[in-house]
């Protein structure tokens, strides 16, 4: 057994040195460093943004400029592809591969290996090639950049979007951070490290995420995602009219048609219809001790989801009851609940529209 896996791993290192000889050579932009993907994916990202608006021209127009400038040094110094070897070279590589590559393989395990001994560190396995690394792994290769060069606020800046994407979000929140100390407070960095907060809460603006909105609303022009993340904040303390002010001030920039400016409407028309709490409902709970108030707030949202499954057709309570799921962190329930949501709404336009949005805030939709 052990040595027919032998033969299975020395024919695949036989396979491996083959392979590259039987394909033509790869142009020199695919051997570019794994830094070209982060700043191919913020140049992306940057478009995605200006085109709906989130960003201001100007702010649009340095940042591309930064990530050019940024993907052009990391392009910088590849090597060109090299000439097409010979048939008779490509022939005498491949017999030789046959006989040497076995009797290599097996003569250096023999001298030097042995089943039990651990894997190989971590470093040699991140020294792949870059069109076959995946994110997690450019992700670790900056990580132990950083490691060595800890004060490349760079580097942290370009690690908070990619740890966004893997759902990493208290190491976004740790990147954005160190990002802001290492190259100075903007609006921009501040909302960046806001929206990391907001992630890692499960979509609750925490108080340290609103003053980093804040101190970012107040510059001349406004980062457009401190606005939205105002608004939200005030939603969410059930203050409509100060919610509405920042969302209509958004509105307002964005484009007739994008997405950005859909779920907006949906967001505000959903916040004109919805019903206030109860008078000293809030702080009669807050009053509560803690291991009183997760029981009470429990005993609700079991109310609220016992009533809904007899009568469905309540659309601002299966919102309530969708986001009330995902602060408790109860994520089955809460996809449980934003799918009967659906069922019960599929021909309702303007609810699904409603339904979507708050799926896409909560990040439920994965």
């Amino acid at each position: 057994m052990l040595w027919g896996l032998f033969a299975l791993l020395t024919g695949a290192a036989v396979f491996a040195i083959l392979w590259p000889l039987a394909r033509k050579p790869r142009a020199a932009a695919e051997q570019t460093a794994p830094d070209v993907t982060f700043y191919k994916a913020k140049l992306a990202e940057i478009a995605r943004e200006a085109d709906s608006e989130l960003l201001s021209p100007q702010d649009a127009e340095m940042a591309r400029t930064e990530a050019a400038r940024r993907l052009l040094q990391a392009t910088d110094g590849v090597s060109s592809p090299a000439k097409n070897a010979s048939p008779f070279r490509q022939r005498l590589v491949a017999l030789v591969a046959l006989a040497f590559v076995p009797a290599l393989s097996l003569g250096l395990y023999l001298k030097l290996g042995h089943p039990s001994w651990p894997d190989d560190p971590l470093s040699a396995r991140l020294n792949v090639a870059p069109q076959n690394m995946t994110l997690p792994a450019a992700i670790a290769k900056v990580e132990a950049h950083l490691l060595k060069h800890p004060d490349d606020g760079r580097g942290y800046e370009v690690l908070v979007p990619a740890y966004m994407a893997v759902g990493r979000f208290p190491d976004a929140v740790r990147a954005a951070s160190m990002a802001l100390q290492k190259l100075g407070e903007t609006p921009q960095r501040e909302t960046v490290l806001g929206e990391t907060l907001v992630y890692a809460a499960n979509g609750v603006v925490t108080e340290d995420a609103r003053k980093l909105f804040a101190h970012a609303g107040a510059a001349n022009p406004p980062p457009l995602k401190a606005l939205f993340f105002l608004g939200l904040a005030a939603a969410q303390d059930n203050n409509k009219e100060v919610a509405l002010s920042y969302w209509q001030k958004l509105l307002v920039q964005l484009p007739q048609g994008s997405s950005t400016r859909t779920d907006l409407e949906a967001r505000i028309a959903a916040l004109k219809q919805a019903s206030p709490p109860k008078a000293g409902e809030a702080a009669a709970i807050a009053a509560l001790s803690p291991t009183a108030r997760a029981a009470a707030i429990h005993s609700m949202v079991d109310r609220l989801a016992a009533r809904l499954a007899q009568n469905g057709h309540d659309i601002d309570g299966w919102l309530r009851l969708i986001r009330a799921y995902k602060v408790m962190n109860e994520m089955d329930k809460a996809r449980e609940a934003l799918a009967s949501a659906r069922r019960n709404f599929g021909s309702d336009t303007g609810a699904m529209a409603r339904i979507d949005a708050l799926a896409r805030e909560l990040g439920l939709n994965s």
